[in-house]
């Protein structure tokens, strides 16, 4: 737990200074990739592929929703793909990568986009992510919310 805490207080930290992430970090690059090909994962309606991102020890607390492990947050996932009467669309504004040896934190923005209507839903939010003993980044903490 102290090397999670020292992370954080290394995040805020780095949050206050508005510190830019440096490119060309190849856990930074790993990372990027892995939420690109989340978002592909989800846009395409591949279930399996989507909850890959997450680990199987995460806690996730989306506003309204209450928190979630891998299972309740595969099974919301799950059941939005295989809505046939809506269709979902993801799109990622990444403000941040800040990687401390096998964690790592991403401020990003989520757009949600729900047809028909094309009713939009933005929501920050931050990830913590962990390198697993698989060698894959994998997000093990989120928060994020809907703005107003």
């Amino acid at each position: 737990m102290g090397r999670f805490a020292g992370l954080m207080l290394a995040s805020v930290a780095a949050l206050s200074l508005a510190v830019p992430a440096v490119s060309g970090n190849s856990a930074e690059d790993d990372i990027r990739s892995r939420l690109a090909a989340w978002t592909h994962a989800f846009n395409s309606g591949d279930v399996a592929s989507a909850c890959d991102l997450f680990s199987r020890t995460l806690v996730s607390d989306y506003r309204g929703q209450g928190e979630a492990d891998y299972a309740t947050r595969c099974a919301l996932i799950e059941k939005a793909l295989s809505d046939s009467a809506r269709r979902f669309h993801y799109a990622a504004d990444i403000k941040e990568v800040i990687v401390e040896g096998d964690l790592a934190v991403v401020r990003l923005t989520w757009t949600l986009t729900i047809s028909p209507g094309d009713v939009k839903s933005v929501e920050p939010g931050m990830d913590v992510f962990r390198k697993e003993g698989d060698g894959k980044w994998r997000i093990v903490r989120y928060m994020a919310y809907e703005e107003d």
